[in-house]
């Protein structure tokens, strides 16, 4: 999520991401419902052997409980906001029936102001909207250094817009690490050195709290009229 980047190497990631999307399109299998996962590395699975990240594991924890669903990591790390907007139109390919939508944190560390991230938020929402995708939104929260009307304002942006479009909606990609009163010294074994990206243990656990959300998000897409 949060390393250095040139732009034109994530133009050539993403030229890499649309042709894996293409791909990964020609070669889906029926699946009952088709999700697209879009994000920064906490979706692509930064540090991570592949079987250890986000999406293989939601994948895991969906077919454990018995949905036929494919879900494409649509994850690119150091994304922001914008590089999400920038993307999401090719990357809602036609068998694409719903998306996950997990964006902020490299606006945060980078400082952009809260109107231009819910602009680029809503962006993503209007294209999904246009395009009758059933959306996940999973909120970010900001931290405390950049000032209490900087964090209202940021953290507003995730509710708000979920209401306004009606998607279905989790507070915190990290809920799952933050249960029952946990501070952030507790979430420690659960993060890789870096102290931003979550090991495949912590995965395991969000995995464990989004997955309901999820299972809302198919149930929505199952019950719209065809």
């Amino acid at each position: 999520m949060f390393e250095r980047f040139t732009y034109g190497s994530l133009r050539r990631v993403n030229k890499g991401l649309a042709a894996a999307l293409v791909l990964a399109a020609g070669s889906a299998s029926a699946a009952d419902v088709d999700i697209l996962a879009l994000g920064d590395s906490l979706t692509q699975g930064y540090g991570l052997i592949e079987q250890e990240g986000f999406v293989p594991q939601l994948r895991s924890w969906l077919e454990n409980r018995g949905y036929d669903v494919r879900v494409v990591n649509g994850g690119v790390s150091g994304d922001t906001t914008a590089g999400g907007f920038a993307r999401v139109e090719w990357s809602l390919t036609p068998e694409i029936d719903a998306m996950i939508v997990t964006l902020g944190g490299n606006d945060l560390l980078r400082g952009i102001a809260p109107d231009v991230a819910r602009a680029n938020i809503e962006g993503i929402l209007k294209t999904a909207e246009a395009r009758e995708i059933e959306v996940l939104l999973i909120g970010m929260q900001a931290p405390g250094n950049y000032g209490a009307e900087y964090k209202a304002a940021f953290d507003a942006i995730y509710p708000e817009l979920s209401d306004a479009y009606g998607t279905v909606y989790l507070d915190s990609f990290f809920a799952g690490l933050m249960e029952n009163g946990a501070l952030p010294q507790d979430v420690t074994p659960y993060m890789q050195s870096d102290g931003i990206h979550p090991n495949g243990e912590g995965v395991s656990r969000i995995v464990d709290a989004v997955g309901p959300k999820v299972e809302d998000l198919i149930e929505r897409v199952k019950g719209a009229p065809s």
